[in-house]
Order: C-alpha cells, then sequence, then structure tokens
C-alpha cells in the first residue's frame, strides 16, 4: 500500500509541476506577443514616416524648386550671351 501512496504522489507532484510549466509558458508567450504587437507598430510608424520624407525630398529636389531658391535666395539667373566664356583647351 505505500508503494501506491508514494507512486500517487509522485504523479500528484508531476502534474502541479506540469500545470506550472504551462502556466509559465502562457505567460511568457503572451508577453511575448506583446512586445511582438509593440513592435509591429514601432515598425509601420517607421514606414509611414520614411514614406513622408521620401515625398519630403522629392519635393525639395525639383529641379524648378531649387531653380526657384537660386533665384529668390541667392540672386542667381541665367548669364546673357554677352556673359557667357567658352574656354577651349
Amino acid at each position: 500500500m505505500s508503494v501506491m501512496r508514494l507512486l500517487l504522489s509522485v504523479l500528484v507532484v508531476a502534474n502541479v509541476v506540469s500545470a506550472l510549466a504551462v502556466v509559465q509558458a502562457r505567460h511568457e508567450h503572451r508577453q511575448l506577443f506583446v512586445q511582438l504587437s509593440r513592435l509591429e507598430r514601432a515598425r509601420d510608424e517607421l514606414n509611414i514616416e520614411f514614406g513622408r520624407l521620401q515625398l519630403e525630398q522629392a519635393t525639395w529636389a525639383e529641379s524648378n524648386r531649387i531653380d526657384q531658391v537660386a533665384r529668390d535666395r541667392l540672386g542667381m539667373k541665367f548669364p546673357e550671351g554677352a556673359e557667357t566664356v567658352v574656354i577651349r583647351p
């Protein structure tokens, strides 16, 4: 009879340990899932910001924008025919 009680006790302890391991694994899974969701949200926000920055860069780099800034801010203009000098080797 004592062998049966010992075996039953071992099985009960093994069952409790197994249940605790399942609880721990589920808890870790939930934490990792929350972290994954946060990282995906941050990735999406960075992708949106990158797209905005690409659009802004394309706007600032347009040739007519550069021409406008050169004329307005720097006072640049295309040279007249007489102001053009051709240098030949």
